[in-house]
């Protein structure tokens, strides 16, 4: 299986001056753990990460003043959609991070998570050990 059989196609996209309370409020009601980061005047494209506003929160920052930018991972690993989960989950582990921004000619097509990986791996286990001996 693949990554673009997996991803989710509904991308969250903020700027990098989003406050992290704007940022969390978004990722809340999209029901999504990370959202990219596009800053066009700067580092191009990151993504921030429901681990980066908790541990901004746990630090004690105010989330209505702490920017985007300031919390944003730059150095991102990218997945093409034609990668197959098991690359996806190598890079994951290697990386340590759960989420991977999926690009197509350049751009943001999607994000596939650790959780996506599982969905699509979970029915074919369990088919698997339903199979008679």
């Amino acid at each position: 299986m693949l990554v673009r059989d997996a991803m989710s196609t509904v991308v969250l996209t903020i700027g990098p001056a989003h406050t992290l309370r704007q940022a969390a409020a978004l990722m809340s009601t999209r029901r999504v753990g990370a959202a990219v980061v596009l800053d066009p005047d700067g580092t191009g494209i990151g993504i921030l990460t429901e681990r980066d506003v908790l541990n901004s929160l746990g630090l004690g920052q105010d989330p209505d003043a702490e920017r985007a930018h300031a919390h944003t991972t730059t150095d991102v690993v990218f997945a093409a959609p034609s990668w197959t989960l098991e690359e996806a989950a190598a890079a994951m582990t290697h990386g340590g991070f759960r989420h991977l921004i999926v690009l197509e000619r350049g751009e943001p097509a999607g994000i596939v998570s650790v959780r996506d990986i599982i969905r699509c791996w979970a029915p074919r286990r369990q088919r698997a050990q339903q199979v008679p001996a």
